[in-house]
């Protein structure tokens, strides 16, 4: 009967966090643009969110000085708790932020000295969403994050380009994430 109720738990446990997802916000204002377009998405698809910048993260090393940091206990969290992974970041010189940056560098520390929780990435969703100044996403923006999920074995599940008009959320914008969402949604086959 113990095991029974034992394997009972472990299927419901399971079950609970089968297709859960966590908006990782990669901005260095915890209460910017990027973070009006996570609430707005997070509002559509039930996601959680962590802000990095309350995180202390150092940059990767290879003699793995930062392995006390925030990252490792993080990351554990993450892949314990979620099986989609969406990033939000904004848009910086061309690029996705510095302390999103910072993350994936440190995603490193997984190929080398913490090959288990790397492992545990494998299988999991990845998407991202990117938020600059207007319309114009550079072409290039999008492939750390489709190249990354690829080399991890993760399923990249697209990703969309946002934008603030006048301190809001545009409509246009709006339905570019609510049809994101469902998107999502459609590919997790959840409601």
């Amino acid at each position: 009967m113990t095991f029974e109720l034992s394997t009972l738990t472990l299927r419901f446990k399971y079950n609970n966090m089968k297709n859960k997802g966590v908006i990782i916000l990669g901005s260095a204002r915890s209460n910017g643009n990027t973070y009006e377009i996570v609430s707005f998405l997070q509002k559509n698809t039930g996601f959680d969110c962590i802000d990095l910048k309350t995180k202390n993260i150092g940059g990767f090393d290879y003699e793995f000085q930062n392995k006390e940091d925030d990252f490792l206990p993080l990351l554990r969290d993450i892949v314990q708790k979620y099986d989609t992974i969406i990033f939000a970041t904004p848009v910086y010189w061309y690029a996705m932020s510095g302390i999103l940056k910072h993350f994936f560098d440190r995603i490193s520390d997984c190929l080398i000295s913490e090959k288990e929780l790397g492992r545990q990435l494998r299988g999991k969703n990845m998407g991202m969403v990117s938020c600059g100044s207007g319309p114009e996403l550079k072409t290039g923006f999008t492939m750390p994050f489709v190249e990354s999920a690829h080399y991890l074995g993760m399923h990249y599940l697209g990703d969309i380009h946002t934008w603030l008009e006048n301190d809001g959320i545009p409509e246009r914008v709006k339905d570019i994430v609510l049809v994101f969402s469902e998107e999502v949604k459609i590919k997790l086959k959840i409601s």
